[in-house]
């Protein structure tokens, strides 16, 4: 056993787990906390498994308040989960607490560390090479609006403030764009100019949760497709996973950002923008599962406004992408010369054939009131 193995051994033994420590290793791709797999041997001889992770306090700067949005979540998501006939041990995350007390560790040397209970026979997917997985990831992220509809969203830390605030996000591209620190304004002036055609956009949805016209509620705000757990024999999404970005917001924002993830019809740095567009049939199937998981707690707004929720998170994520580049590219990790301008370019593209193709959209989003 080397030293890093040990170490993890060690930390893991300070939470309450069953049975005996026997192994821990890298688990996942994530790019923001550290994740490992821990197995324990039961006396029975059966194994039961964990999610150990360093958590990253340079991106998530309140690792207290985060833990206490998931820990305060995941109670609510169990107490509902098990009053409805299901399995909390499964279909919600299960925090290990801390023996002696607590929901995570910090450690000596500044790093902080939490367990969950592994879920077990599921499974995730990066891409979508099934439509069927996409239409399952909508309805789970929208039973799991459904399940928080009377959690008080109020009461949530921001973990990371103004996180899908577009016009923060759009004024925040005015600075970069002021400043232009590499000079790389003057060789991008199609881009810069799309994101100021749109900039009453930008304030639609903020106005309107500003303004009580759309509901405030718990929204997840990372709602890639590996963020849902699928029953491995059944297919049907049971866990929705990786809550430290749960924030009060929009539910338009959970929705939106699955479409621009989900029915791009690219890579999110594809160069040939041929190749990208928003794939109706997708957008139809995601908008059918997610108002089903949601299970009647949309409000008619919401409702109409879902194609504006895909249009704002695809230009939001456009012009951070936009904004990294005119800064330098110091948030976003590149793999080659001009990779944030390359993923800017295909949002915007998404953006513009959303455009082209709203009429549609508004009648799917329309045929569910």
């Amino acid at each position: 056993m080397n030293r890093e193995e040990s170490r993890l051994l060690h930390i893991s033994g300070k939470f309450e787990t069953d049975g005996e420590l026997e192994s821990v290793e890298p688990h996942g791709n994530g790019h923001i906390n550290d994740t490992f797999l821990l197995t324990c041997a039961l006396p029975s001889k059966a194994k039961c498994r964990y999610i150990l992770q360093r958590m990253n306090h340079e991106v998530f700067k309140d690792p207290k308040g985060l833990m206490e949005n998931i820990v305060g979540v995941t109670a609510f998501l169990q107490k509902k989960i098990r009053e409805q006939g299901g399995d909390p041990r499964r279909e919600a995350l299960n925090v290990i607490p801390v023996r002696g007390g607590g929901f995570y560790l910090e450690e000596e040397d500044g790093t902080f560390w939490r367990m969950y209970r592994f879920v077990e026979d599921a499974v995730s997917y990066d891409v979508v090479d099934r439509p069927e997985h996409f239409y399952e990831s909508a309805v789970a992220f929208g039973h799991f609006q459904k399940l928080l509809d009377d959690y008080p969203a109020e009461s949530l830390h921001e973990t990371i403030p103004n996180f899908h605030n577009t016009v923060d996000r759009l004024n925040n591209f005015k600075k970069a764009l002021e400043a232009d620190a590499l000079k790389r304004a003057g060789d991008v002036s199609e881009e810069i100019r799309f994101v100021l055609d749109r900039e009453e956009d930008c304030h639609v949805l903020c106005d309107m949760l500003a303004s009580g016209d759309l509901p405030l509620r718990v929204t997840h705000n990372d709602t890639k497709l590996n963020n849902i757990m699928l029953d491995r024999v059944t297919g049907k999404g049971i866990c929705v996973i990786d809550l430290d970005t749960v924030m009060p917001g929009s539910a338009l924002y959970d929705y939106g950002d699955s479409i621009r993830f989900g029915a791009n019809t690219g890579a999110e740095d594809e160069r040939d923008l041929a190749k990208v567009s928003c794939d109706l049939e997708l957008f139809a199937l995601y908008t059918k599962g997610f108002i089903e998981g949601c299970g009647g707690s949309l409000c008619e707004k919401e409702i109409l406004l879902l194609p504006m929720g895909a249009k704002l998170m695809t230009l939001e994520c456009g012009m951070r992408f936009l904004a990294d580049y005119l800064e330098g590219d110091h948030y976003f990790k590149i793999h080659r010369p001009g990779h944030n301008l390359d993923r800017c370019r295909t949002q915007f593209r998404m953006v513009k054939d959303m455009e082209n193709k709203w009429g549609q959209m508004q009648a799917i989003a329309e045929h569910y009131l």
